[in-house]
Order: structure tokens, then C-alpha cells, then sequence
């Protein structure tokens, strides 16, 4: 027999003892086609993977806990899913003391009783003694305390809902130490079902002699109820303080926290809040549906919060371009050397640089976007020497290489030439040249420092995606949020809405600025305001603006983006929207400051990973 479980209130050993098979759940699913069609689509992203994942293996059966609304609809549906197979919900307590485990081992007698009918399998409570003194005789046997954290590498812990597994096999690829995992179902590093037992001594006495503090007459059953109950409490429960006593106890070790919740769930939002508020580690909030479509996002913040516990760790403020993401977004490199836009910067043949002696040192930074591949050649000074973009297409790797050979032309050099190239954005994996990779938060930061030494707030709005960033005085990330799920108001909704209105996407914005009406446009969904676009032109509305309302709508979604980073001026506006100067008065109107644009805003980011592959040269 299988049997799946979601929660670490499940009674799995005594599911082991009955033969039960426990196998834990953990959904990563491509879609919720299954989980659309019998649940709402609003429900809570884990239950509608848990339904995903069950349906489509091979599990017997499935013990759920009443955790939330969510939970029961599962089951329900799962019931009249499967009317033979054994799913069954135990109603966990909300409170820890003795009265609740009273009532938790009566919810274990039901589940042996449903077992033994379902099963024909007797309940033997010396199995169960057996296996929990096993359990507790490994812990006894395993050295206590936390696995000591490698040099040079930076402590996490998690705390939330479930996480993706990619997010696990990210922090793994970046050597990240997690010093303890709190995730509602999670017991993988710095849990243990005995953590909270009090009186471990008397329970383990009830488990190998049938007696102790619930007697003899009562059996195991009800210690066994109290020791799941006393685990580190999930935020579910009544009293939470155990969460924060442990995270005080274990938070001067750490470097930082990633705060984990999916969608259409608060419960873990709460103490993301709190934690917020106590502003005493830094944190990542991550919130995802745990599909696999999630691993690009994941990996992006990952990478960038990484990098800025890196720099604030070793307390350099600079990135040397390493894969491992080392270093924040810092302006020490570049600032003041050269604050023109690349087009003034530019310049310098083979003969100066020699006269100069900085030949010795040239580095290319390469932003592989959605959209667009933008590059930048720099030497050691910090100038730029060439800059420019090409069309990404539908090869990362072949548009790189275009852009390395249109910079290397430009600047009259040639690969030999190159000491190092750091590559960033969506496609940096996949650039083969490049000897790092540092993310596009990061190198945002860096190359808005380039430009304007002042910056403390960066609205990034690129092809497919949008950023809010937020700096300190050092020019390091504070905080940062992305929309990259949805196309709204990025350069591909602009598209969308140019094809429409029948104009070249150069002139959407000048075109704005001739608008004499106020227009509307109510959704952000590129199908649906297209669909607008069209019943407007029908209505005669003239396309300056029709094309004013798109811009006033962005503009609209990209100021609330900044406003949940705390911004503050100075204001920066990068990427390739940034040369709309319909979008860029919108935003200003509804941000009542002026944004400053450099000559070309699309050379941002490679601007800022030339820096990081200064570093690393230097």
C-alpha cells in the first residue's frame, strides 16, 4: 500500500506500523488542468498540486489535516473521486496541551480503526513502540547542533509554505548552507518530531514499556498525539511563539531568511509581516504556484538575494562576476569615471588605449533579454568603448554572439582581446563565452549607478518582465520586486497594442503626446485591453489617445510595483520601454518626481555586468 500525506501532523510512524507505505507529498506540476476542472481556480496553488500529484500516480490512498478550507475541498473532491481508494482527514487541534492531545489520539483511534477496516490489517502498538524507539535512538545517536557552514558561503533558513523543489536544487547549486527549514510540512534540516516533546524521557518510556504519562490503561496512542502536537508549531496553530522563540535562538548565524508562501494563501504572509517589521535580517519574499513554470522567477530572486548577503557578508560591495553569485549591486566601480550616456563614453582606439596603458584590461558585459541581447565593451577605466543591442530572437546563444561580434567591430578589437565577460539576465546560462553570470537586479543596480551616482530607486521595464529596485546610500539592493508571470505593461504588451493601433512601435509614444482626450484602458491582460484597443478605434477615439490611455494604464501598474519596494529619490528608469517618452511622462505624472533616462537605458544591465567582470579582472 501507498499512502500520500501533506502534513508533518500526519502520524506517519504509526501509518509505517500499519503497513500504510507514508510517501509525502511534494506537488511540482507543469499545469492545473485536473485540479481546474474539480476545484476553483482561486484555490490554493499547493492543494490544487497535491490533487495534480495524486492524480496522476500510483497512491493507494491519502491522509490529509484539517489545515484549511482549502484542505477539506480537497478531500471532498478526492472522495468522490476515488470512492475506493482509502482518503481519510484527520481534524488536528489547534492548541498543544493535554486536552488537545486527548482529542488528537481520538482522531489516531479513528484513523487505526478506518485502516483496519480498509486494510484487514491489525494495529499492533508494540510495531509502533519499535519504530518510535528506533527514531529516537537514531536521534540520540547523531551528533547534535546544525552542520557547521563551509567558509565563504552564506546561512539561509526557510520559513512558509512548502517550497518547489527547485527552489531547494537552486540554493544547492549556488552552495547555499539552509541552517533549519520551518515550511509548514518540512522536517528536511533543523526539525525533529521530538524538538517540542517536553519530556522526551517519559514518552520514549511509554514507547518501549507500554506505560508513562498518560498511563498504561490509555496506551500509546495519546503520548504519541502529544508528541505530534509538540512539534515547532505551523503558523496554523493557536500559539506560534515556539516559531519565533526558535528563529530568535538560531537568527545570529544567519545571513538571511526566504519567506515562502503560494498563491491564494495568507497564512504564511503573517509572519513574513512580522519579520518585516523587526527589520533585523534580511529577507527574500517568494511567493509561487509550485509549477515548474515557477523556476525561472525562483532562480532569479534566489540568485539576486544570494548575491546581496554575499556582498553584505563580506562587506565589499563589490561582484567579481563568480558563478556563485557573489556581491550586490554596487557603484564603487565606475561611478565618476564615466557618467555620460555610452554613446559620449564611447571611443578609443588600440593606439590610445596603449598611450594610456589600459589595453591591458578590456571586459565585455552581455544582458541577454527576452527581447532584446544588449552589449557593452569596457576597459579599465570604466569607459565604455562599444555598446549596443540585436534582436534575441529565438537563439540566446546565436544573438549573443552577434552582439559580441557587432561590440568587438565597433570597438576595433577582437576576442583575444577580452580578458573577461560577465553575461546576465534571462539567457546568462546559456551564453558559452561568458565567464560569469551575476542577475539582472543586481547589474541594474550597478549600471544605474554608472550612470547617475544618486539613483536609490529603479523602475526596469523590459521586454517581458518589470522590476522595482530599491538602494541604499551604497548603491547596494535593499529590496526588489518582479512581475515576470504576465506580459502586462511590459515591451511585448506595447507591441501588441502598436500592431493594433496600425503604428511602428518608435512612434507609440510621440504619438501619445499629441493626445487631447482622456482614454481609458481598464485591463493590464494584453488579449483583453487589445480586445479594448479594438472597441475604442471602433468608437472613433483618435489613436494619440487610445495610445495615451495604454501609457497611463502602465504607467499606472509600474508605480505600484515601485511602491512596494518603499521607493525614494533619485528615480531611474532602465530598459527598452524607458525610450517611450509617452510611458516615461505617464509614470512621472503618477509619481509626481522626474525619472532620469541615460541615452540608452537598454545598456543598463550589460553596463552593470561590465562592471562585474571588472572587478574580477582587476
Amino acid at each position: 500500500m501507498k499512502t500520500g500525506y501533506v502534513c508533518k501532523y500526519t502520524p506517519v510512524e504509526l501509518l509505517e506500523a500499519m503497513g500504510a507505505g507514508p510517501v509525502r507529498i511534494d506537488p511540482e506540476v507543469t499545469n492545473f488542468n485536473e485540479a481546474d476542472t474539480r476545484m476553483h481556480p482561486n484555490m490554493c496553488s499547493y492543494t490544487k498540486g497535491v490533487l495534480e500529484t495524486y492524480v496522476n500516480g500510483d497512491y493507494d490512498g491519502l491522509v490529509l489535516t484539517t489545515c484549511c478550507d482549502s484542505v477539506r475541498r480537497l478531500c471532498d473532491v478526492l472522495k468522490d473521486l476515488y470512492p475506493g481508494k482509502f482518503i481519510f482527514l484527520l481534524d488536528v487541534p489547534r492548541k498543544t496541551d493535554g486536552h488537545a492531545a486527548a482529542l488528537y489520539a481520538g482522531q489516531l483511534r479513528g484513523l487505526v480503526s478506518a485502516l483496519e477496516t480498509y486494510t484487514g490489517r491489525k494495529y499492533e502498538e508494540g510495531e509502533l513502540r519499535r519504530i518510535l524507539s528506533a527514531q529516537w535512538k537514531a536521534e540520540e545517536d547523531t551528533p547534535g547542533g546544525y552542520e557547521t557552514q563551509q567558509q565563504g558561503t552564506v546561512s539561509v533558513g526557510i520559513v512558509g509554505a512548502r517550497c518547489p523543489r527547485s527552489l531547494y536544487r537552486e540554493l544547492d547549486r549556488k552552495d547555499v548552507h539552509v541552517q533549519f527549514d520551518l515550511t509548514c510540512t518540512g522536517m528536511e534540516r533543523g526539525q525533529s518530531l521530538w524538538q517540542g516533546a517536553g519530556r522526551p524521557e517519559e514518552i520514549l518510556r511509554a514507547a518501549s514499556e507500554g506505560c508513562g504519562a498518560c498511563g498504561e490503561a490509555e496506551g500509546l496512542l495519546p503520548a504519541y498525539a502529544a508528541v505530534l502536537l509538540g512539534q515547532l508549531p505551523c503558523m496554523r496553530m493557536a500559539d506560534s511563539r515556539a516559531r519565533a522563540d526558535f528563529l530568535d535562538a538560531h537568527s545570529s548565524g544567519l545571513d538571511g531568511v526566504i519567506c515562502h508562501t503560494v498563491k491564494f494563501c495568507d497564512s504564511y504572509s503573517f509572519e513574513y509581516e512580522k519579520l518585516r517589521r523587526e527589520n533585523r535580517i534580511q529577507l527574500l519574499k517568494l511567493e509561487t504556484d509550485l509549477t515548474a513554470q515557477c523556476e525561472g522567477q525562483i532562480s532569479t530572486r534566489v540568485e539576486a538575494f544570494i548575491e546581496s548577503l554575499h556582498a553584505q557578508k563580506d562587506g565589499t560591495g563589490e561582484n567579481g562576476g563568480e558563478d556563485t553569485g557573489r556581491g550586490p549591486a554596487s557603484a564603487e566601480s565606475g561611478t565618476g569615471s564615466a557618467r555620460g550616456s555610452a554613446d559620449t563614453a564611447q571611443g578609443g582606439t588600440g593606439a590610445a588605449r596603449k598611450e594610456n596603458g589600459m589595453d591591458r584590461i578590456i571586459v565585455m558585459g552581455i544582458d541577454s533579454g527576452s527581447t532584446s541581447t544588449n552589449g557593452v565593451i569596457m576597459d579599465g577605466t570604466g569607459r565604455i568603448l562599444a555598446a549596443g543591442s540585436v534582436r534575441t530572437g529565438a537563439g540566446t546563444i546565436d544573438s549573443s554572439a552577434a552582439i559580441r561580434e557587432q561590440l568587438l567591430q565597433e570597438a576595433g578589437l577582437t576576442q583575444a582581446d577580452i580578458l573577461r565577460t560577465v553575461a546576465t539576465g534571462y539567457g546568462r546560462a546559456a551564453i558559452p563565452f561568458a565567464g560569469g553570470s551575476v542577475t539582472e537586479i543586481s547589474c541594474h543596480a550597478r549600471g544605474a549607478r554608472y550612470f547617475d551616482p544618486h539613483v536609490m530607486t529603479i523602475l526596469d521595464i523590459g521586454g517581458q518582465d518589470s522590476k522595482a529596485i530599491r538602494l541604499n546610500e551604497k548603491g547596494e539592493v535593499t529590496d526588489f520586486v518582479m512581475n515576470d508571470k504576465c506580459a502586462a505593461g511590459t515591451g511585448r504588451f506595447l507591441e501588441a497594442m502598436a500592431r493594433t493601433l496600425e503604428v511602428e512601435i518608435g512612434e507609440l509614444g510621440p504619438i501619445s503626446l499629441q493626445s487631447t482626450e482622456e482614454v481609458e484602458i481598464s485591463s493590464m491582460c494584453t488579449v483583453f485591453a487589445e480586445s479594448e484597443v479594438i472597441s475604442l478605434i471602433a468608437q472613433n477615439k483618435k489613436k494619440a489617445d487610445i495610445a495615451h490611455g495604454v501609457h497611463r494604464a502602465i504607467a499606472g501598474k509600474a508605480v505600484a510595483l515601485l511602491n512596494r519596494v518603499d521607493p525614494a529619490p533619485a528615480y531611474m528608469m532602465t530598459g527598452g520601454v524607458a525610450r517611450n517618452p509617452g510611458v516615461v511622462k505617464a509614470v512621472e505624472e503618477k509619481l509626481h518626481a522626474e525619472l532620469f533616462i541615460c541615452e540608452q537605458p537598454d545598456i543598463v544591465g550589460a553596463v552593470g555586468a561590465a562592471l562585474c567582470a571588472l572587478d574580477a579582472a582587476k
